[in-house]
């Protein structure tokens, strides 16, 4: 979204608005490029869960190792038509630093969170689409197992799953009061971006990225603390998000947590990549990930809140 031209901008604004359009493409490009391809007993990766946990840093890694395709900014804005996208070339896309100024790069043929355009459709369109729709991801690259990052699926594994039974998903966990601090230095952060930019603001709410900025939504509705300007709002939606987490999810099959201090440790990123049946290669680098150590932070914070955050966190730590 940055640097775009205003007709770059014209013409996200219109095919990303009018579902009716990328639907329409979808269609077109199922008779045009669908195969009859079995996809459904691949083992296919999706990370999902909070931001600023390194979901971003896992896809990256995981798609260098050549194992994967996945969704990239060359498909923007024809998300659903991932074949017809690749047609139109991305002029003066060079590598760069992402808004969130995090020191993550990413050019046109980085991947990224897109499917949420798919899955922002009614569950009888998913049910029925989603073997297509990835069988036509995994057609523009000739891959046989698709990788996706996107943190609001952790609200649909149980529908993932059954359409793709031994599909795998990654769940990263972070230090809550690190996290919490993240959270809310890009809450603000993106708010004055969207304030001086609206295009913004509109990119993000048509990839349902409304994790922090104007248009913030949270995850669930807060019990004590309403402020998102405090870090005490932050820590309690880690809290009530987590929760929910680690008891729903904590005897699946195929579902693992992600200890996102752990991943600076090789041994820990290999025991990774058995669990998602990755062998190690050329391509991987098990060193990867460099920044996942605790910072100093001189925040004060509510002490019921964050020793609750903390426990659980711990029961995360116990059960990985």
């Amino acid at each position: 979204m940055q640097n775009y031209s205003n007709i770059q901008k014209f013409l996200h604004d219109l095919v990303l608005s009018k579902k009716i359009i990328n639907k329409s493409l979808f269609e077109l490009e199922k008779i045009i490029y669908l195969k009859n391809k079995d996809i459904k007993n691949q083992s296919h990766v999706f990370i999902t869960g909070m931001p600023r946990s390194g979901t971003t840093s896992i896809l990256n890694f995981l798609f260098s190792s050549y194992e994967y395709t996945s969704l990239t900014y060359n498909n923007m804005p024809f998300v659903l038509s991932p074949n017809f996208s690749k047609l139109f070339y991305k002029k003066n896309f060079t590598k760069k630093e992402r808004m969130h100024g995090d020191g993550i790069t990413y050019d046109a043929n980085s991947p990224e969170a897109l499917d949420e355009i798919f899955f922002d459709n009614n569950e009888e369109f998913v049910k029925n689409e989603l073997v297509n729709y990835i069988q036509l991801i995994l057609l523009k690259n000739n891959k046989n197992k698709y990788l996706s990052k996107n943190n609001l699926n952790y609200k649909r594994i149980d529908l993932i799953r059954s359409i793709l039974p031994n599909s795998i998903f990654l769940i990263p966990i972070r230090e809550p009061l690190q996290h919490a601090n993240s959270l809310l230095n890009q809450h603000l952060h993106f708010s004055q971006l969207q304030k001086e930019d609206d295009f913004i603001r509109r990119y993000m709410n048509y990839l349902s990225h409304n994790e922090f900025g104007l248009n913030h939504k949270p995850w669930n509705n807060p019990d004590d603390f309403r402020d998102i300007k405090n870090i005490n709002y932050w820590l309690e939606q880690w809290y009530l998000f987590y929760e929910y987490i680690y008891k729903k999810f904590q005897s699946y099959e195929n579902c693992y947590f992600v200890v996102y201090e752990e991943l600076d440790n090789p041994n820990y990123v290999e025991k990774i990549l058995k669990k998602i049946n990755i062998e190690k290669n050329k391509n991987i680098d098990l060193h990867f990930f460099k920044n996942s150590n605790k910072k100093e932070l001189n925040i004060k914070y509510n002490k019921n809140i964050f020793d609750k955050s903390q426990l659980l966190y711990q029961n995360f730590i116990q059960s990985n």
